[in-house]
């Protein structure tokens, strides 16, 4: 039989590009888990102006290293739990200093 046919994975010249997205973690209390704010550009409908949407995804971070404020890439993946499909693929950017400080004073 085939690999196909067995149900196996598939070669890496068959397997499809994951979905990546970059956004701001917004949470980061669950452990190994952190939910990404992903914002897009849309043109309403009806006024036919530029209109900001948010998403969240819950994005799976194995080593607990993404805080709050940090821009991050995350990518599709299988998924993990029930809410999770992404999963933290590389923190682009550090949140500044403000964020930080507010964030360790507010866990004291």
């Amino acid at each position: 039989m085939s690999d196909q046919q067995q149900g196996t994975s598939r070669p890496d010249a068959e397997r499809r590009t994951r979905a990546s997205k970059v956004g701001v973690v917004v949470s980061d209390k669950m452990n190994k888990t952190a939910i990404v704010a992903v914002e897009r550009m849309v043109k309403h409908r009806e006024y036919k102006r530029i209109v900001r949407r948010t998403s969240k995804f819950f994005a799976h971070d194995e080593t607990n290293q993404a805080h709050v404020g940090d821009q991050v890439e995350i990518v599709e993946t299988r998924p993990l739990s029930r809410n999770k499909r992404w999963r933290v693929s590389r923190i682009i950017s550090r949140a500044t200093g403000k964020v930080r400080e507010a964030e360790m004073e507010a866990g004291s």
